[in-house]
């Protein structure tokens, strides 16, 4: 073995004594402030796509076309937003920024999951039992959906050398449930380039 490949041996050495021995340190960040440190997807990603997909959504005739005395704003359930990808992905955080956005755009209203409603309707059974009749929530007053929201998050990677790309698609559909029609479909998609350090593993 040569010098220069010892030299380069115990360079690498030292760097990587140096980096175990350094302290650790945290930083507090603004909530939407974005630090990536992986290709995965993450929050601003959630609220980047929930931002951009609700504006087309708005922007389509079935919110026009939507007609009912009895609820001036059509009420909307989200079904099942499936996560084909291979990573783990917060389905939640997505499905919340996307309802919070569109009910603070008072366009629309929401009905709850159907694990929640079942939740409720045992609290209603409850109250007959043991709340007051003047305080009792009657039941069979629930509001029903007009529309039904649901979609995939999928992911497509390729993976070269140091640098690794991931492709992130969101597919979403409004379909109207009195006629089954779907009355919106709409995309998003996220690229994200990721290069190794020289020296990880």
């Amino acid at each position: 073995m040569n010098t220069n490949k010892i030299g380069q041996l115990i360079l690498i050495s030292l760097i990587f004594t140096l980096s175990a021995c350094a302290p650790s340190s945290v930083k507090r960040l603004e909530s939407d402030q974005e630090m990536a440190l992986t290709d995965q997807w993450n929050a601003t990603d959630s609220k980047l796509v929930a931002d951009e997909m609700i504006k087309d959504m708005l922007s389509y005739s079935w919110l026009a076309d939507y007609h009912n005395p009895q609820r001036p704003r059509p009420t909307i359930i989200i079904q099942r937003i499936r996560n084909k990808t291979n990573q783990h992905i917060a389905i939640d955080t997505f499905v919340n920024e996307f309802k919070r956005a569109l009910i603070r755009s008072g366009k629309v209203d929401f009905v709850v999951s159907a694990d929640e409603r079942e939740d409720l309707r045992e609290e209603r059974r409850d109250q007959e039992i043991h709340a007051s009749s003047d305080t009792q929530t009657e039941i069979a007053q629930e509001t029903g959906a007009d529309f039904a929201l649901s979609g995939t998050i999928s992911s497509i990677v390729e993976d070269v050398g140091r640098q690794r790309v991931t492709f992130y698609q969101v597919d979403l559909k409004l379909v109207e449930m009195k006629t089954g029609k779907e009355v919106w479909n709409g995309e998003k998609k996220i690229k994200k380039l990721m290069k190794r350090s020289l020296f990880s593993i």
